[in-house]
């Protein structure tokens, strides 16, 4: 199965890296892309991994989907999950 998401907050290749290490720690995930410019989330999963599962991932670490709620504290995350992936 094939789940495009496009999100919130995202600004840099440190962001990229987390977004993809942590979505690709899901059980039943193959492979993650994310496309900088477009602010997308590409995902190839099993069937029983429900895009509900990955928005709340991506969410947590502050990269809500477009169109959900983008408070202050959604923005503080993304830049938190950004500084860990740029050390990582």
């Amino acid at each position: 199965m094939k789940t495009t998401i496009q999100i919130q907050n995202l600004k840099c290749g440190g962001c990229v890296s987390t977004i993809k290490n942590r979505i690709s720690d899901l059980n039943g995930v193959h492979s993650v892309e994310v496309n900088l410019e477009r602010s997308t989330v590409f995902i190839e999963h099993e069937e029983q991994l429900k895009d509900q599962e990955i928005k709340k991932v991506l969410q947590k670490l502050g990269y809500p989907e477009v169109g959900e709620n983008n408070s202050l504290g959604e923005k503080a995350k993304s830049f938190v999950s950004c500084a860990i992936g740029k050390l990582s």
